[in-house]
């Protein structure tokens, strides 16, 4: 089975363009409503695609409400998974509904859970998203001038914006084409017609970035809270061709994540959320690629072990510990520091175990002699005491 790739709307889901492409799971429990809200039902459809999948990647809008992201968590936590990645994009809704399909399409492709998650980032940067608005003015995802925040109060004013890959914001007059930065490479177009026609859209500007295809689609609920305006054209261009997107995840080198052994790509891994290494470190392991021990904290070094009773080690200073909360995890038959000098054992080394339990031998004072000051080394010891007293 194919890693499943989730969303948490069904808005987020756009059609498949053939039927090779699976489609994707919608957790029900994310929805706002009645139905949604619930943890004990996020917790049951992320165990059941987990035992029919194996892996799934969980693609939520990156302004989702706070909530839906902490219970998202939570169900992470609960489950004591590392088969689950939640992948938050930093796009438009329906920036992130394309990149969601595009994920769907590779994800039958022979990519690791951990290539396909963690190209979610390599895909959002050949994604261009914007919009056709009828206001400005409540726009905070897109930097605005002062210019055109004020000229956004005209009636029948427009502004095309780019969101991404790099922000830009142009005032529309007439028919011309909006001079959005266009892509370099051939696209497929998504369009959401709002408040505002689509003809801008779907004519000049699908003529000046060479788009191939044009789709229409139903416009998000969530894009007037992101855009700021209801009156508006949402659109979407990204790579269609499966084979050129296999290539370009194919083509970065992929790297061995230290700490849960899935492969990735990029910098950090979508399932542990773990960093990557610096270069001269990536060769080594830290730890292995199973689940830790019971017990084991992820991301606290454990003290390290001290050296056993060996002739060769007698008289070395022994290395302290990194952090003093670890100190009861130490060797018993270690000395604490500033202590004496640790008394030897039956081998010649440092003594461990009972032998450490011994007080250390000290010399005697000058003053102090072979007995007793009470006590004549001339005499005869006193006879030894009835235990039975006379009547």
């Amino acid at each position: 089975m194919p890693t499943a790739v989730a969303v948490t709307s069904p808005e987020l889901v756009l059609p498949s363009p053939d039927r090779h492409t699976p489609p994707a799971a919608i957790l029900q429990s994310a929805e706002p409503g009645e139905r949604g809200g619930s943890l004990d039902r996020t917790l049951a459809e992320i165990h059941t695609l987990v035992e029919q999948h194996g892996h799934v990647l969980v693609v939520h809008p990156a302004a989702a409400p706070p909530a839906l992201v902490h219970r998202l968590h939570a169900a992470r936590a609960a489950l004591e998974t590392d088969r689950l990645a939640l992948v938050g994009v930093d796009l438009p809704p329906l920036g992130t509904a394309l990149l969601a399909l595009q994920l769907r399409q590779l994800s039958i492709c022979d990519f690791s859970p951990g290539v396909l998650a963690s190209a979610a980032r390599l895909l959002a940067h050949y994604l261009h998203a914007g919009a056709v608005l009828g206001s400005v003015a409540r726009l905070d995802q897109v930097p605005v001038g002062l210019k055109a925040h004020a000229k956004s109060w005209l009636p029948g004013s427009q502004f095309a914006v780019l969101a991404r890959p790099e922000p830009q914001l142009v005032r529309l007059s007439g028919d011309q084409d909006p001079g959005l930065k266009a892509p370099g490479f051939p696209t497929r177009l998504v369009v959401a017609e709002g408040g505002l026609p689509a003809e801008r859209v779907t004519g000049a500007l699908a003529r000046a970035w060479h788009v191939r295809e044009v789709t229409p689609t139903k416009l998000p609920a969530a894009s007037a809270d992101w855009w700021g305006t209801s009156k508006l054209t949402e659109f979407a261009a990204a790579i269609p061709d499966i084979s050129v997107l296999y290539q370009l995840v194919s083509s970065v080198r992929r790297e061995e994540c230290h700490w849960c052994g899935l492969e990735l790509i990029g910098d950090r891994c979508a399932f542990c959320a773990a960093p990557l290494p610096p270069p001269g470190e990536r060769g080594r392991r830290a730890l292995p690629a199973t689940r830790p021990a019971p017990g084991r904290l992820r991301g606290r070094e454990p003290a390290p072990a001290l050296a056993r009773t060996a002739p060769a080690a007698a008289g070395r200073a022994l290395p302290a510990a990194r952090d003093p909360r670890l100190a009861p995890a130490l060797d018993t038959g270690a000395a604490p520091p500033g202590a004496p000098q640790t008394p030897a054992g039956p081998t010649g080394g440092p003594a461990t175990g009972v032998h450490a339990l011994r007080p250390a031998q000290r010399e005697a004072p000058a003053d102090w002699g072979p007995h007793r000051p009470y006590e004549d080394p001339h005499q005869p010891p006193p006879p030894p005491r009835s235990r039975n007293p006379r009547p």
